[in-house]
């Protein structure tokens, strides 16, 4: 896959293209992907996708510190180039940007700039000003245009049409077998290794403070899971928990995420993990005594170390 940043100057042979902020990547994401492939191959042309960066809602929203994604640019970029797409066009999304209409999009940039003559559309998928564009709204557009608008069908999980919508508040309402379904990977976190009070060790479970690299990257719910970390290309078993400690923190503060790796003995303050979550385990609580808190970790852990193998 080929990326470019910005659409001038491009030159595709037969584009058939669609476009998304395809937050997650997830199943249907691909399913789109794989016919937006399969259509280039009849046609031997170029399979095009289009998205935008940074995020149209950290550009629209006043509040920013509530938005919370899926994907970072960098995720989806891999996630991307794990298809058989052939170019990734990457456009800067600005409030500039955001004033355009959906039809002079599909006009001077669609069909002038990248010559497109096939566009195909998620079901639910809105862009241009106010999100006024949609299959409708498009196809009436390129009439005039001699562009073909196709749109295909979301797929449908057992908790009903994938989105990423639907999987943000899965993973939020701790749902993550559902989410990672959803999505066909696991979840997943990139964080650094930060100092924090050191009590894991002192009661024989040492913990590294992860900080997100991403501050909109979202955190799932509180709670204990079962994780795979990737430290030095390697994937260690571990578990993990997002919380506020409250069996230690007698004065709640801040939310942590802190996560143990099994055997693991090396300091690695600064170094930057990859977190991927395999299950959840359990909901955070709060024990009367330390001893109990330990108590169960152990368990904790000896169910993480069943699951993970």
């Amino acid at each position: 896959m080929v990326i470019y940043y910005g659409y001038e100057n491009l030159k595709f042979v037969r584009p058939v293209v669609t476009l998304g902020i395809f937050d997650g990547v997830h199943r249907g994401h691909r399913a789109l992907m794989d016919y937006v492939v399969s259509r280039a191959k009849e046609t031997k042309g170029d399979s095009v996708v289009i998205t935008l960066s940074p995020h149209p809602r950290l550009v629209l929203t006043e509040a920013n510190e509530e938005i919370a994604y899926l994907t970072t640019l960098e995720e989806k970029i891999k996630l991307l180039g794990e298809t058989d797409i052939n170019h990734l066009v990457i456009i800067e999304f600005t409030s500039e940007f955001s004033n355009i209409s959906a039809c002079d999009f599909v006009q001077n940039v669609l069909v002038e700039k990248l010559s497109t003559n096939h566009l195909i559309i998620g079901y639910d998928h809105h862009f241009g000003r106010h999100a006024e564009g949609n299959y409708d709204t498009i196809k009436q557009c390129a009439e005039s245009l001699d562009l073909k608008v196709e749109n295909i069908e979301g797929i449908s999980s057992v908790s009903g049409i994938i989105s990423s919508t639907a999987i943000r508040e899965a993973l939020l309402g701790g749902r993550l077998e559902e989410a990672n379904n959803s999505l066909g990977y696991d979840y997943s976190l990139k964080g650094i290794i930060v100092e924090g009070r050191r009590l894991g060790r002192s009661i024989g479970f040492p913990t590294a403070n992860v900080k997100p690299v991403d501050e909109h990257k979202l955190i799932p719910c509180n709670g204990v899971y079962a994780v795979m970390v990737q430290l030095d290309g390697n994937w260690l078993p571990g578990v993990l928990s997002i919380g506020f400690n409250p069996t230690v923190n007698k004065r709640i503060k801040s939310r942590t995420i802190e996560v143990h790796v099994f055997d693991f003995e090396k300091e690695i303050y600064g170094a930057e993990i990859t977190v991927a979550f395999r299950y959840r385990l359990r909901d955070e609580a709060r024990f009367e005594t330390i001893g109990q808190l330990v108590h169960q970790m152990e368990l904790d852990r000896q169910q993480a170390m069943r699951l993970l193998s």
